[in-house]
């Protein structure tokens, strides 16, 4: 567990959770303690001690890929809160969602106003969460590469959404993603300049990295 942004406005706390050691975040109204949990790995005993102190408004999935959901029944039986998801994304989880999110919609958390951007790519319906300067990416973007694509189309589709929705963003924009540690989003974007730079295989997908693929 680690608090990677706090001020006097948000807390945001990482877990890393499950047999892959994905991350899950729980984001925190300062002000109100109302609080939101992102992606539900495993170990829901340890995103509940997390929560104590806070009052849970909602579960949001960045995507619905295994290694992200599953905590999910269990939290949403005890916490009895809705559950957001993208509807394409919203298929063949066993716990129903509530709430279908869509590109631009605005999650409220307390005082906090927490935008959704739908970044497809590593799935259809895999969102990011903007909260200010601080970016929750789940599998869209880590440091050093995008998310894992399927096929040279979804890869074409992942980069499509970094380059309209997620580099656009400031420099110091801090990202958060689905496993592993942080990164800087002016980072990123020198290491794709380079990435753009040069020639590649047009059937480029799978586990691409900016300066080594």
């Amino acid at each position: 567990m680690e608090n990677v942004a706090q001020d006097n406005n948000v807390r945001i706390t990482r877990l890393g959770l499950g047999p892959f050691g994905t991350n899950a975040y729980i984001i925190v109204c300062q002000a109100t303690g109302d609080s939101l949990v992102v992606d539900a790995p495993g170990e829901a005993d340890k995103i509940l001690k997390q929560l104590a102190n806070t009052t849970p408004r909602y579960i949001v999935l960045t995507h619905n890929h295994i290694d992200h959901i599953g905590a999910l029944d269990e939290l949403k039986s005890k916490l009895k809160i809705p559950l957001a998801v993208h509807p394409l994304d919203g298929v063949r989880l066993s716990s129903r969602p509530d709430i279908e999110l869509r590109d631009g919609d605005v999650v409220d958390v307390g005082w906090l106003r927490i935008k959704v951007m739908h970044t497809p790519g590593h799935t259809s319906g895999s969102v990011c969460l903007l909260l200010g300067k601080y970016l929750i990416s789940g599998d869209t973007i880590f440091p050093g590469g995008p998310g894992k694509t399927g096929t040279p189309d979804d890869f074409k589709q992942i980069v499509k959404s970094l380059e309209t929705k997620i580099f656009v963003l400031p420099d110091d924009t801090a990202v958060y993603p689905g496993h592993g540690d942080a990164t800087v989003l002016g980072k990123e974007k020198k290491e794709f300049a380079i990435f753009v730079s040069k020639p590649h295989d047009p059937n480029l997908c799978g586990d691409v990295l900016w300066l080594s693929s």
